[in-house]
């Protein structure tokens, strides 16, 4: 039982009474109200007085009788059960609103149970809808920085609350294992004397950023005949075969490898590798650039500075052409990117094989790579719509993809193909972009980065850029310190673990809950803090929470009574934690529905806040009676196992000690 459901049941009785006053009913919706406008208010006397042409002045009056017909109704529907019980009754606000109430007593005998059972929070939404969503995706020739981890915190807990809503997800993660960054780093090891084996104690993906691939551009820069040198050892790549080809191989594996290593930290899971160059080599290319020729959306240039090269025009006045293969025949990122595209979503057929990725991946979670050869027998594609998760500087190259596959889908939907689900909640392909992390002076400066008093902007390019591993490193021994020094005593080990789930949720959290569309400058000092919007203070609320069970023992153990939860059901810190405990499902839904991390990040942060009021302002452990400390006790447990799987939603761990 959650509140959605006696929303949804308000909504239901409220359209009848409508019905039976002859009142034009639907459109109309139920939410949670302010404080003073009863538990939950609903807009449809605003919605009947437009329908009917009476206008606004109107709505007061028939909020009057509805309020009326409504609680003549439910006298008699409450004794069927169900949802009907737990609603009290309406009235009419001078506004024009409806205020609906709740019988509180039962709301809470209702919803604390159901939030200890399995499956609780799940919106059901997605109807087993097959979605594909992909994000990571850094070139293989470096370590992770500061500014990837966003994109693999939204891409990871996108998919988790999208799991949560009720689809069916595959998480991809594409490895640009034939771009220009990648021969960079081969023409640095073999042709300008950089050793392929890093320094003892350097990880691989770390030098081939900092030192191999930096230096290759920098060299580069100074030679402009090595511009020459990476066009061959690009198009050598691509074809594949060669030597050059199997250096670019091995190298990439290795960086791949260090990068999984770091997203796995982070808590990242995934189900599927693709490489770029299996997807050159396949032919999916060849196919997509007919279609996109034969549809006019690929042109060959004839002049000017993209002559021999074969192109997208810009969409709009000034917008400039794209480019999708040189005139040298290489295909660009975006070329490579259209047939991954249609792919996920199914619009061309699947040349692959698949194969387990080496030891799998913590937790258990099979994780597959693609492999050329084989096809794919009959697989389905990952999903009937793709999300595709890249930073806001890629938004005009994904607006020129997504246009494409609508154009592709729309073409193959008009042949028959494909079937029909009803409409689909996403569009066939979507970019869900987000802008850009730099680190704060102050944090900078921990790690050794001197900015001059200014934010740390990432560039690879440049070498100038902080590794994910050491900002978490950072973090766990900051930790650390304040975990030991608030228990003396406590095991080194679970001090580990304790302060490592602390580092991860910091920057989890720190990432999940601010807009997609506003750059994030990190501040390390700020987001460890156990007070204010940080991942520790909901951490130590959950702690706190965990602590009083402890401390209860067996108490409560045989269940509250009716007496019980209506005590708990009086008092107003216990109502607002129980409001917000039954709007799990409510806020997975919106979460989902708006690929928005920072609604469950939010909804943390409000659980916590909610606690600590009722924390420190309820006698819990020695209340009154046993019936009312069992229902504290009942709300304290819910509370605990509610925000766990909530943190959970943007990754993040609730340890039991902070």
């Amino acid at each position: 039982m959650s509140y959605r459901a006696a929303a949804d049941e308000a909504g239901r009785r409220v359209g009848l009474a409508a019905a039976s006053l002859g009142l034009p009913g639907g459109g109309f919706g139920v939410s949670p109200a302010r404080r003073g406008f009863g538990d939950m208010a609903c807009n449809a006397p605003f919605v009947m007085a437009g329908r009917s042409g009476a206008g606004k002045g109107a709505a007061p009056g028939i909020a009057e009788r509805l309020a009326a017909r409504y609680n003549e109704d439910l006298g008699r529907g409450r004794g069927e059960g169900g949802p009907a019980a737990l609603l009290g009754e309406a009235s009419a606000h001078a506004s024009g609103y409806l205020n609906l109430s709740l019988d509180w007593p039962r709301f809470a005998a209702a919803v604390l149970p159901a939030s200890l059972r399995g499956g609780y929070g799940d919106a059901g939404l997605g109807g087993g809808r097959r979605v594909a969503v992909e994000h990571t995706s850094v070139n293989p020739n470096k370590a992770l920085h500061i500014g990837h981890v966003r994109n693999v915190v939204v891409g990871d807990s996108v998919a988790r609350i999208l799991e949560k809503a009720g689809f069916e997800v595959r998480v991809l993660n594409y490895v640009d294992d034939s771009g220009l960054q990648v021969a960079d780093i081969v023409m640095g090891f073999e042709m300008l004397g950089f050793p392929e084996e890093p320094p003892p104690g350097v990880k691989f993906d770390k030098y081939c950023g900092d030192t191999v691939y930096a230096g290759a551009a920098a060299r580069r820069e100074a030679d402009p005949s090595l511009e020459a040198e990476r066009g061959r050892v690009l198009r050598e790549i691509e074809q594949g075969g060669s030597e050059t080809a199997g250096l670019a191989g091995r190298v990439t594996c290795r960086v791949l490898a260090c990068q999984l290593e770091t997203c796995w930290r982070l808590g990242a899971r995934y189900d599927c590798l693709n490489f770029e160059s299996q997807i050159v080599r396949s032919g999916m290319w060849r196919d997509a650039f007919e279609r996109l020729k034969e549809m006019g959306l690929a042109e060959l240039e004839e002049g000017g500075g993209n002559a021999g090269c074969w192109v997208v025009r810009g969409a709009a006045a000034g917008e400039e052409d794209k480019v999708l293969v040189r005139s040298d025949g290489t295909a660009t990122y975006m070329a490579k990117d259209i047939p991954y595209a249609a792919w996920k979503i199914g619009l061309v057929g699947d040349p692959f094989g698949y194969e387990p990725y080496g030891a799998g991946q913590p937790g258990g979670r099979a994780v597959w790579q693609t492999v050329l050869g084989g096809g794919g027998g009959g697989r389905r594609p990952p999903g009937e719509s793709a999300i595709t998760v890249i930073d806001s500087r890629q938004s005009r190259l994904q607006r020129i993809v997504s246009s494409i596959m609508e154009r592709f889908a729309a073409a193959r939907a008009a042949g028959g193909e494909g079937g029909a689900r009803g409409p689909a909640p996403f569009p066939p392909y979507l970019h869900l972009a987000y802008e850009s992390v730099a680190l704060s002076p102050a944090t900078a400066g921990m790690l050794g980065l001197d900015t001059g008093g200014r934010a740390a902007q990432m560039s690879g390019r440049r070498g100038v850029y902080v590794g994910a591993d050491r900002v978490l490193d950072m973090l766990a021994e900051r930790a650390l310190r304040e975990t030991e020094k608030r228990n003396p005593g406590m095991d080194k080990d679970l001090a580990g673990r304790i302060a490592g789930q602390v580092a991860v949720a910091t920057i989890r959290y720190e990432m999940a809950r601010q807009d997609l569309d506003k750059a994030i400058t990190f501040d390390a000092a700020r987001s460890l803090s156990l007070e204010g919007d940080t991942a520790p203070y909901i951490q130590y609320a959950h702690a706190r929470a965990v602590r009083v069970l402890e401390k209860a023992g067996g108490r409560g153990a045989g269940g509250a009574d009716a007496a019980g939860f209506a005590a708990l059901a009086a008092g107003r810190r216990e109502r607002d934690l129980l409001l917000l405990i039954s709007l799990f499902e409510t806020r997975v839904a919106e979460a989902a529905s708006n690929l928005s991390p920072k609604v469950v990040a939010r909804y943390c942060r409000d659980l916590a806040v909610a606690f600590n009021g009722f924390y420190e302002h309820v006698r819990i452990l020695d209340s009154a009676d046993a019936g009312t400390a069992a229902a504290r006790l009942l709300l304290v447990r819910s509370f605990a196992s509610v925000l766990a799987e909530a943190l959970g939603l943007v990754g993040a761990e609730a340890p039991p000690r902070m």
